[in-house]
């Protein structure tokens, strides 16, 4: 867990419609972050090669939000530039009939990154708390249950070698209507909506209700949230980096030492 104004710490109580969305730190526009959020991804992209190289240890990278709160544009924006060979975007959908025949963190732990590999949950395991609370697909008394198992299972990945980070991306219900405004007005974007999408809307403050709960029972010092003010697309991207940069680099990555001496070898032609 690295120091952060935005790190939601362990059992604190967040009210979310409380904070501000429009947040950009020290910085006034994108111009202004611009030569920052460059230098920050270069120093991601290289912590990634080493890791990769290294295998010795993986990371988990936990995305959520509210509908239209930038996890796909996160991932373009910030891991553009990694070794495609290091790292891993998994997208949880409502599960199949296979993976309905098992416990809901079965797919998740298929789908956790190998040593040396970064993964990526494009939404995850949160879901069973949140979604399927709110449109009842499973009882208070499974659901509620669920917080202390996630917590159990993340001590786990994180006991083995798994470094998890969790970013809640949050954006306000106006910049959510204009998201999802664009969508329908935007012909490149039309295929992101879906009417339901009205419907998941008008549920707002369950969601809030339900995510408030996830933040404050599910930050731990072994898997912390981060709740990164997501308005303003450019700042939301440099505050992804930086913190995803500061916890590679805590993790000091190392290239692996070649099996025997290789000095004086010379190639022959």
């Amino acid at each position: 867990m690295i120091e952060s104004p935005y790190l939601v710490e362990p059992g604190k109580s967040i009210k979310l419609d409380k904070l501000s969305t429009d947040d950009t730190g020290d910085f006034e526009n994108k111009s202004d972050a611009k030569a920052v959020t460059d230098k920050t991804l270069s120093k991601l992209d290289d912590l990634q090669e080493v890791l990769y190289a290294g295998a010795e240890q993986a990371l988990l990278i936990v995305l959520q939000a509210m509908d239209a709160g930038g996890k796909d544009g996160t991932i373009r924006s910030i891991f553009s530039g990694v070794n495609p060979q290091g790292c891993s975007v998994t997208s949880f959908k409502a599960p199949s009939k296979t993976e309905l025949a098992h416990d809901y963190l079965w797919r998740i732990h298929a789908a956790c990154p190998a040593r040396g590999m970064i993964g990526i949950f494009n939404r995850s395991h949160y879901e069973s708390v949140a979604v399927e609370r709110i449109q009842m697909i499973a009882p208070k008394d499974v659901w509620s249950k669920r917080f202390d198992q996630i917590n159990d299972f993340e001590k786990m990945l994180a006991d083995e070698g798994t470094t998890i980070v969790k970013l809640f991306l949050y954006i306000d219900r106006d910049e959510q209507r204009e998201r999802l405004q664009a969508r329908l007005d935007e012909p490149d974007k039309r295929w992101k909506f879906s009417k339901g999408d009205l419907d998941e809307r008008d549920l707002w403050p369950e969601y809030i209700t339900a995510f408030e709960e996830v933040l404050r029972r599910t930050s731990t010092d072994r898997a912390p949230w981060y709740l990164i003010p997501a308005n303003r697309k450019w700042f939301r991207n440099l505050a992804v980096a930086h913190i995803l940069g500061e916890v590679l680099d805590d993790l000091d990555p190392h290239y692996p030492r070649p099996d025997e001496d290789l000095e004086g070898i010379v190639i022959p032609s």
